[in-house]
């Protein structure tokens, strides 16, 4: 296993290769910032002085990639992401240096509205959203990947002084019933939800021979399970009225229908940019899939896929069962010694 992690500053490679001795990447589509990197260096000069120094937290990035080293020598790699340090800290004479680091959804959290903002003159969500991303990173790739590449009108909405940023391009991407986050290669990829249903399987973790599944443990849970949707909007700023519409789980095979046994657990929603009870119903629909999936952690222990993205649609083999799951979140490590955990969500077992 090789990884490589690369100080850059203003574009240039400052350091190359740290000599990383502890480290994880944690992907995580229920955070606000979908990748996040802890990292230690054992090494003390590495621990920041000076604002230019390679791991200080003046705009200064960690890139970084894990992948096999074959027989003849050759690397294979994947990036696992590019992040903006923080918090870097250590003994001044021992070390070790240890910091965090987020993906670039963290530049558009920081950036809130210093004066009050419209999606006025844009006529698609796509390209309110570059809109939005590129007054804070003039350079940033924006990627449609949604079905069709789809790209509906966009309603007029304003923001206010120190609003979030960020809250509101994941606003107009919930317009466009689709999410949006940062990749592995720091792009901003506009995608639909995922569907268990629909999903091509990307990794099957096994167990037996020929497997990657060494140990695993189960835990389901009630959390962030719903069997509604309640979706709302009212935008003041094109003279809307309050408008809504309710999505349930009625589909009397579910062990989630609104009613049953499950209870009574709602999800709401809201957007100044849903401005009909049309799209407050669209956008209750789409979420209601997402939100009536099954709440389920696999703590694994195997060989981490660095290729995976959350949301990817993965197959579990292991007692005697084989299910589809999503990718909810996952840790790769940095190091050949230590195993990673997926939390998984929508399981469905497959029939033989």
């Amino acid at each position: 296993m090789t990884v490589t992690v690369a100080a850059m500053y203003n574009g240039l490679a400052t350091v190359p290769d740290l000599p990383v001795t502890a480290g994880s990447v944690t992907v995580d589509r229920g955070s606000k910032v979908r990748r996040t990197l802890s990292l230690t260096v054992a090494d003390p000069k590495y621990l920041p002085w000076g604002e230019l120094d390679p791991l200080a937290v003046y705009g200064q990035t960690l890139v970084v990639s894990r992948g096999i080293r074959f027989a003849g020598g050759t690397i294979e790699s994947v990036p696992l992401g590019t992040f903006r340090i923080n918090e870097p800290a250590g003994d001044t004479l021992l070390g070790p240096v240890t910091l965090t680091g987020q993906s670039s959804e963290c530049y558009i959290i920081d950036d809130k509205f210093m004066v009050p903002t419209s999606t006025r003159g844009y006529t698609t969500c796509v390209q309110a959203i570059e809109y939005l991303i590129r007054q804070t990173l003039p350079d940033a790739v924006i990627v449609n990947a949604t079905a069709g590449s789809r790209n509906p009108p966009v309603a007029v909405a304003t923001w206010n002084a120190d609003g979030d940023r960020w809250e509101a391009v994941q606003q107009v991407a919930l317009s466009m019933q689709a999410e949006i986050y940062v990749d592995a290669l720091d792009r901003f990829v506009i995608a639909d939800l995922p569907d268990v249903l629909s999903s091509a399987v990307v990794w099957e973790i096994a167990e037996g021979e020929g497997g990657t599944l060494m140990s695993s443990a189960r835990t389901m849970s009630r959390s962030a399970v719903y069997n509604a949707v309640v979706a709302s909007g009212e935008n003041i700023a094109a003279g809307g009225i309050p408008v809504s519409a309710v999505a349930y789980d009625t589909n009397p095979n579910s062990p989630t229908r609104w009613g049953g046994p499950f209870g009574k657990v709602p999800k709401h929603i809201s957007s100044s940019l849903l401005m009909s009870t049309g799209a407050c119903q669209a956008a209750a629909d789409y979420a209601l899939f997402d939100a009536t999936a099954r709440n389920v952690q696999l703590a694994i222990t195997a060989i981490p896929n660095p290729a995976l993205e959350a949301g990817d649609c993965l197959r579990i083999s292991h007692a005697g069962r084989k299910e589809l799951a999503i990718a909810q979140s996952f840790t790769v490590p940095l190091t050949a010694e230590e195993t990673g955990t997926l939390t998984l969500r929508g399981g469905k077992e497959e029939l033989e």
